[in-house]
């Protein structure tokens, strides 16, 4: 088991009232699964794979991960567990403005301390991988919406993680290139093992994962 959520509850306090952003989330993933969760806006869908990727917090509830309980963790441990085996791939892209695309993808190598050789061979592959040799000395701003993109699905990627979280993670791109990072991801799945959540609108996106998860009004439907 990769990880498991038991009763989770998130809400936000408005005019007096609690506004529930998820209720009574159970949910157990395995490892090497691929998992696709979709419903409307607003139905909890961001908010869910952020709590499992341990950027949020949640209110009510159990959350393990790895035989670790992420709820009773220390923030330093838990950000710790998320940079060793977590890739998060958002949909606004989320890249460091005043880095170049290979220092960008360098960034979680240094997290995990990687030696500068080692680095650098790993962040030349996923340039090559990627088609993004020619941009690698770019800023983000210099690049277009799916080029940006495909540097956060590489640096996702870079460290070699054990759970892709993706956000929308082909809302900026062409459908070649939607085509071609869903292809990816699918691999990674099937050959290397790596476990996806993936958060999309789109129907054909979602029938690459082996389950797919409906949200509503923060419940699972």
């Amino acid at each position: 088991m990769l990880l498991q959520l038991n009763n989770i509850f998130k809400w936000v306090n408005s005019g007096g009232q609690r506004i529930f952003l998820l209720k009574d989330i159970n949910l157990e993933v395995e490892e090497g699964e691929f998992i696709s969760v979709m419903g409307p806006s607003g139905s909890g869908k961001s908010t869910l794979l952020n709590v499992i990727g341990m950027l949020d917090t949640f209110d009510e509830g159990e959350y393990n991960f790895l035989h670790e309980s992420v709820h009773t963790l220390k923030e330093k441990h838990r950000a710790n567990l998320y940079k060793e085996y977590i890739g998060f791939v958002f949909q606004s892209y989320h890249l460091l403005d005043d880095l170049t695309v290979k220092e960008n993808l360098e960034m979680p190598l240094l997290y995990k301390k990687f030696k500068g050789s080692e680095r650098k061979a790993i962040v030349a592959d996923m340039l090559d991988r990627f088609n993004i040799v020619g941009k690698k000395d770019l800023f983000p701003s210099q690049l277009s919406g799916g080029q940006q993109q495909l540097v956060g699905v590489a640096r996702a990627l870079v460290a070699n993680p054990k759970l892709i979280l993706a956000d929308e993670p082909t809302g900026n791109l062409n459908s070649q290139q939607s085509e071609e990072i869903m292809q990816l991801f699918k691999k990674l799945n099937e050959e290397d093992g790596v476990t996806i959540i993936q958060v999309t609108h789109s129907e054909q996106n979602a029938a690459y994962g082996s389950r797919i998860i409906n949200l509503l009004d923060g419940r699972k439907v």
